[in-house]
Order: C-alpha cells, then structure tokens, then sequence
C-alpha cells in the first residue's frame, strides 16, 4: 500500500494514505521529503514550501491560500490554510470537448415496467401524508400493513414529514411539488395519500400538482371525513397491493436507469477513492445512454467552473451560472456566511476548506458534458448528466434526487451514516476501516482504489453492484427497514 497520494502534478500538497509520523521519509520520485509533524490518514502535507498568502494546489486547482509560511514536509490543514472563495461571482464560458466514451455491450437489469413506459427497481407501496398532523396515522398503517409485503411487492413504507401547512410562498411550493414528485415515483406500485382536510396542501390541493393519475395506482384518504381513518387505510393499502402485485420483474436495459449522486461525512480520502470511482460509474451508465444526477449545490461553490465548461451549450452554461449563484444569494439574504463549510466531521477527516471540499466533491461527477440543469423538485428529462438545485443537507439533497426521478441514490461517505431515502440509498465508503467498522452501514467500499485495485475496475464492480441493487438486491438501510425523506424549508412558519 502506498503512503502518499499526488492528485495531480501541480499540486503542492499530497494526503497521507495512513498515519505517518513525524520523521518518516516521504519519496515523491522527484525527491525524498522528511515530515516535520505527524500527519493523520486523509490529511496532507507539503511537497514544497508555500509562502504566506501563496495558493495552496490540490486537484490541480488552488484549494485555499496559506495563511503563514508553510515548510516542505508540515501538515496542511484549518490552523495555517484559509478558503481563497469570494461571494458572487461572473464567469465566462469556456466549453471543453466532450470525451469519447468507447462503446459497450448492451447491459440489462431486472426492473418493473410501469404502465406509461417507464422502468422501476422498486415496486412498493408508499404512504405519503399531506401534512404532519397525520404522521402517527401513516405509521399505524404501515405497521398493521406488513401483511401485504409478499409476492412481488418490495416494501410497504410511510414518509412523515412535519410540512403541509402554517407555510409560506417557496416553502409551501416545495412542500408540494416534492411530494407530487413522489407520488409519481415509478419505484412505487401503489400511493396511498393521506390527508387530515384542513391543511394548506390539501388533497385538492395537491391533485392539480399531482396531475392524472390511475385510480387503481394511487389511493386518496382524508382522516377528517372517516370514521376509522386506520381501518380504511389499511383496506386501501390492500387494494393497493393487489394492483401492485400484479407487476413482474423483467429485462430492462441499463441504459433506462436514472442514478442519484450525493456524498456526506466525507474525509480526505473521499476524493481520491470513493468520488473519482462514483464519476467513473457515471461515465459507463452515461454511455450505455442512462441518466445520472449530481446535487448539493453548496458543495460546488470553488468546483463551479469545471462543471460550468462542461456545459453542452451556453443557454446550460447560463442556469449553471444562476443555479451557484443563486444559492450564494439565499445564504445571504439569511445573513449566513457563503462558505460556512467543511463540517467537523470533514474537517477532522482532513478536508480543510470548501474548495478542498468541492474539488473532491465533483469527481462523482466523472467527465461527461453537463446536459441539464434542475430547479428543485423538477423532474429529469434529458439522459447524460444533470445538475439538481439543493442543498447539502443529506436527507434533504437525497430525497430531492428522489423526487427529480431518481432510482437509486449513491451515497459516498468517509465517515459514515445509516439513513436512507426514498429510493434505495447506496452507502460507498471512502477507506477500508470504515467499511469494515461500519459493515451493517457500508454497502460498497472503495478503500481498496489506495490497496491496488484499478478505478477502471473498481467503476465496473460498481456498475455491476449497481445492477444487482437495481434488480432487487437490498441495500443495508432497505434490510433494516429505513425509510426516510426531508424536504428543503427556507422561510416563515406560520
């Protein structure tokens, strides 16, 4: 196992693959480096001295500017580093050349087919309540509706949410859209809708964004008008489930799969293993013609402009330019500093600033041109890449990936996290230890990219896991019955 990682040979900073300690000799094959300090796994060191107020390189891009001299072989981190970002900002298109991806073999999983044409690696049964006030009403249901799972039906599953009323302007639009979003999710064979009646997002309400649907698909119940609100839901959950079981697994082509992309808890190692092997899957269902979306905005802010050049045309390169800006504009129309970020747990993992962050963020993004860009809660309709507005948050930004369309979300992490998300939610570790401490968390470790397996090989392995998971397999959230989903609040509760 190597020591030491160079991302790039500009950089002036390389991270440490395991602990080092202070002494030890660092042979980069340019020269030997001595370490003056011991440096903690994921965290870097110099390769050369950087002057005060010198750019600190990594990626191949400036992560930060120094904010004291630092000597060759010192640990780089918070205590002598500082995020070089400013606030918003103009940018310039300046299109890269689409990569050639060579051709592949035709790939299938094993999905449903939804009436309308679209594929699904789901066929459950969702309870969605309208607002709060029925949470405890949804969850009694699903409780007293396990009996349903069986035959083909993969899980019988409520989403509380503590929205649906008592908000205002975006944030009740949110509410809505998201939740009309999931409605007509294809992972869901049968909906359940359950209302209370005098909410804001009332079932009414939430018809005209729902739009039209097929009776026998999706149920509607509003507790206010029933005598036993948990008895009729659990008739209507029956009926649903016997509309639902009537779908079958069958042979799908990869290239229908529509994959979400997130990360959280990452650590120094996040953007060597993990990210760059996420973005290699990406580019291999990208080329088989499948979709794949990245979001958590904030976590682009110091990446911007490589996504930016990869826009397929400058009319995507103009809402790439208003999807970054935008978001500094709602950080600071709340008095909130732009770049409040990398989190603790980031921090003690060994990313030391946002652009840090960031750079190591987007390689899940591989190397296909940019083909579309999302408003949250809207819909994916083009394949290749895609760009989602959102924020960081992980049930937040997870969900929105559900709601926008897609299957299954990939979830790289270094330190890892058992929630899930609407869809099946795919924990990929960062490094080894974690992936073997966390095993009832972590479904696919990439710690192996730093022990010698290839990224080639380690992006094929995924994309096969990921066919396996599309075609049944359970993840380790879906085998411990996690069900989770967040929607984006930004303004007045009533």
């Amino acid at each position: 196992m190597q020591n030491f990682f160079r991302i790039h040979p500009d950089d002036k900073v390389a991270v440490a693959l395991k602990a080092l300690t202070a002494g030890s000799i660092m042979n980069t094959g340019r020269e030997e480096i001595t370490l003056l300090e011991d440096i903690p796994q994921g965290h870097k060191f110099a390769l050369t001295a950087i002057a005060e107020g010198e750019a600190v390189i990594k990626y191949g891009a400036p992560i930060g500017i120094a904010r004291e001299d630092i000597a060759k072989g010192a640990w780089v981190h918070t205590h002598n580093m500082k995020t070089g970002l400013g606030d918003v900002l103009t940018y310039t298109y300046e299109p890269q050349p689409a990569p050639l991806f060579p051709e592949r073999r035709k790939r299938y999983f094993q999905g449903y087919r939804r009436p309308d044409g679209r594929a699904a690696v789901r066929n459950e049964i969702w309870i969605i309540p309208t607002v709060g006030c029925v949470n405890n009403v949804a969850t009694a249901i699903e409780k007293k509706a396990q009996i349903f799972r069986r035959g083909s039906i993969d899980a019988v599953a409520a989403f509380p949410h503590p929205y649906g009323c008592s908000q205002m302007g975006d944030d009740q639009e949110n509410t809505r859209r998201i939740l009309a979003d999931l409605i007509n999710h294809p992972n869901a064979g049968g909906v359940l809708v359950l209302g209370l009646g005098c909410e804001n997002s009332n079932i009414d309400v939430l018809k005209s964004y729902i739009g039209e649907t097929d009776e026998r698909r999706v149920k509607f119940l509003v507790c206010q008008e029933s005598e036993d609100e948990i008895a009729d839901g659990i008739r209507l959950v029956e009926e649903l489930a016997e509309y639902a079981g009537g779908f079958c697994r069958e042979p799908i082509p990869c290239g229908e799969l529509i994959i979400g992309m997130k990360c959280g808890g990452s650590d120094g190692l996040s953007g060597i293993t993990a990210n760059p092997t996420v973005g290699k899957f990406s580019d291999l269902l990208i080329a088989e013609g499948g979709t794949t979306i990245l979001t958590e905005v904030p976590e682009m802010f110091g990446a911007e402009t490589l996504l930016m050049n990869r826009c397929a045309d400058k009319e995507l390169f103009d809402k790439t330019v208003s999807l970054i800006n935008d978001f500094k504009n709602y950080f600071t129309s709340h008095g909130q500093t732009i770049y409040e970020n990398p989190s603790p747990g980031n921090k003690k993992g060994g990313i030391s600033s946002l652009e840090d962050k960031s750079l190591g963020c987007t390689q899940k993004s591989g190397s296909a041109p940019v083909r579309g860009v999302l408003a949250y809660g809207e819909r994916v309709s083009v394949p290749g890449l895609n760009l989602l507005s959102a924020p960081g948050n992980d049930l937040v930004a997870s969900t929105a990936l559900a709601a926008s369309g897609a299957h299954i979300v990939l979830f790289t992490t270094g330190r890892g996290t058992p929630f899930a998300s609407p869809v099946p939610t795919v924990k990929i570790s960062s490094n080894t230890p974690l992936a073997e401490h966390k095993n009832n968390w972590i479904d696919f470790n990439c710690g192996t990219l730093v022990e010698g397996t290839a990224l080639e090989e380690l992006g094929e392995a995924l994309f096969d896991y990921v066919t396996e998971v599309a075609s049944g397999r359970e993840v380790k959230a879906e085998e411990a019955g996690f069900h989770d989903m967040a929607i984006f609040k930004q303004g007045v509760t009533l």
